[in-house]
C-alpha cells in the first residue's frame, strides 16, 4: 500500500473514531442532564423533599470523580477501547436500572454507579480523539466529539417537554439506558483501538504500567499538571454553578420558567457550537492567543449575564456564556490529552478531569450556600470572575509547556 493510500485509510479510521465517540458523548450529555429534567417528577412520585432531590443529583456527580481517575488510569494498563466499552455498557445499564428504583436509597445507588460509568468514559474519549487526529487538528478533534455533550443536555429536555404524563420521566432514562447498551457491540465491531497506544505498549520494554507518581509529577510535568488542575477546577466550578443556576436567575429576574427553558437551550446551543469553532480556532491559529480570547469571552460573557434584565438579553448571555465556557472546557480536554506523553496519557487526563467533576461538585454547593446568605446571583456571577482570571492564567501556563518554540530559527518541542 502506497503512502497516500494509507494516508486516506488513517483518515477514514480517524473520522470513525471520532463519530463514535461523538456518539457516546452525546449520550452522556443526555444522561448527565436526565436527573435534572425528571426531578420534579421523581419528588411527585416518590414523596422526595429538596434536600433528598439534591443528594441525588450529588450522587452522580460524586460517582463522576472516581470513574474519571479509575477510568482514566485503567485505559494506560488496558488501552481506551475496552475501557471505554466497558464504561458505556456501566452507564447504560444503570440509567435503565434509575426507571425502574423504588425507594430513595435505590435512586442514590443507581445515580452513583451511572455516575462511575459516565465519569470513566470521559478520559478515554478524551483520548482516542487526540490519539486519532493528526498533529496539527487534535484540538478540532477533542472539539468535534465534545460537542456532543450540551447538544445531548439539549436533547435531554426535548425528551421531557414531549412526555407529558407523570410516569414520562423514565422516558429520559430509557433513552439514556438503550442507547449506550445498543453503541457497545457497534464500539466493538467498528472502534479501533489507539495506534499509538498500542504502539507505545509494543514498545515498552516493561510490562508494568508507569506508576500515577511517575505519570503527573515526574519528566518536568509537575509545573503542567499543577497549572492544568488549577484551570480545570476554577472553569468548572464557574461553568456547573452556571448550569445549575441559570433558570432560578433568570426566575429571580421576573422572567417565566418558559424563558428560563429558553435561556437554558440558547446556553447549550452556543456550547455546542462553541466546543466546535473554539477548538478550530485553536488548531489553525496561536493556541496561546485563542485561550486569552476565550477567557476574556467568558468574563465579558459573565459580566454581560449578570446585567441582564430582559428575556433577550437573558438568551444572549446565555449563549454566549455557553459559547466561551463550554468551549473553554471542550480546549481544556483537548490541551490535557496534548499535555501527557501516550504511554501516561489516560492517567494524566483521567486526573485531570477527576479534578473537574470536583468542580461540578464545589460550585453548585458554593453558590446554594452564598444563595442562602442572601446574595444574588448577578453578584454571584460577575464576583466569579476573578476565579476565570485564575483560570486563564494557569491554562496559558498549559500551552506554555507544550507549545512549540523557535531558537536560531529551528523549531523546537515544548518543555
Amino acid at each position: 500500500m502506497n503512502t497516500s493510500s494509507q494516508g486516506v485509510v488513517a483518515s477514514k479510521g480517524s473520522l470513525a473514531t471520532i463519530g463514535l465517540c461523538l456518539a457516546i458523548a452525546l449520550l452522556e450529555g443526555l444522561d448527565l442532564q436526565s436527573a435534572g429534567v425528571a426531578a420534579p417528577r421523581i419528588a411527585k412520585e416518590f414523596g422526595l423533599s429538596v434536600a433528598q432531590m439534591g443528594w441525588a443529583f450529588s450522587a452522580g456527580a460524586i460517582g463522576l470523580l472516581p470513574g474519571a481517575a479509575l477510568g482514566g488510569r485503567l485505559a494506560d494498563r488496558w488501552g481506551r477501547k475496552y475501557v471505554l466499552t466497558l464504561s458505556v455498557a456501566l452507564f447504560g445499564i444503570f440509567s435503565l436500572l434509575t426507571a425502574h428504583v423504588w425507594s430513595f436509597e435505590s435512586l442514590l445507588t443507581a445515580r452513583f454507579l451511572t455516575g462511575l460509568g459516565l465519569g470513566a468514559a470521559m478520559p478515554n474519549l478524551i483520548a482516542l480523539c487526540a490519539e486519532a487526529a493528526p498533529q496539527g487538528h487534535r484540538n478540532s478533534a477533542v472539539g468535534a466529539m465534545y460537542c456532543g455533550m450540551p447538544f445531548g443536555a439539549a436533547l435531554a429536555a426535548v425528551i421531557g417537554i414531549v412526555s407529558p404524563s407523570e410516569e414520562g420521566w423514565r422516558h429520559v432514562f430509557y433513552v439514556g439506558g438503550f442507547g449506550p447498551l445498543l453503541m457497545v457491540p457497534l464500539l466493538g465491531l467498528c472502534l479501533r483501538e489507539s495506534a499509538q497506544f498500542v504502539e507505545t505498549r509494543l514498545a515498552r520494554t516493561s510490562s508494568v504500567t508507569p506508576g500515577v507518581t511517575h505519570a503527573l509529577w515526574k519528566e518536568d510535568r509537575t509545573r503542567r499538571t499543577i497549572a492544568l488542575w488549577v484551570s480545570y477546577l476554577g472553569t468548572l466550578i464557574v461553568l456547573y454553578f452556571l448550569m445549575n443556576w441559570l433558570p432560578s436567575m433568570v426566575v429571580a429576574n421576573g422572567l417565566s420558567r418558559e424563558q428560563a427553558g429558553v435561556a437554558i437551550m440558547m446556553f447549550n446551543i452556543g456550547g455546542g457550537l462553541g466546543a466546535i469553532g473554539i477548538s478550530n480556532v485553536m488548531d489553525r491559529f496561536s493556541p496561546r492567543l485563542t485561550v486569552i480570547g476565550m477567557y476574556l469571552g467568558i468574563a465579558l460573557s459573565l459580566a454581560g449575564l449578570s446585567s441582564a434584565i430582559g428575556a433577550l438579553t437573558m438568551a444572549c448571555g446565555a449563549f454566549f456564556c455557553g459559547l466561551f465556557l463550554v468551549g473553554g472546557q471542550s480546549v481544556l480536554y483537548s490541551m490535557a490529552g496534548q499535555a501527557y506523553p501516550t504511554e501516561v496519557r489516560g492517567t494524566g487526563v483521567g486526573a485531570a478531569v477527576a479534578i473537574g467533576r470536583l468542580g461540578s461538585i464545589l460550585g453548585p454547593l458554593i453558590a446554594g450556600q452564598l444563595f442562602a446568605l442572601g446574595q444574588s446571583a448577578s453578584m454571584l456571577v460577575s464576583s466569579s470572575i476573578p476565579l476565570i482570571v485564575i483560570a486563564a492564567i494557569s491554562a496559558l501556563t498549559v500551552v506554555g509547556t507544550f507549545e512549540p518554540r523557535i531558537v536560531a530559527g529551528v523549531v523546537q518541542p515544548g518543555r
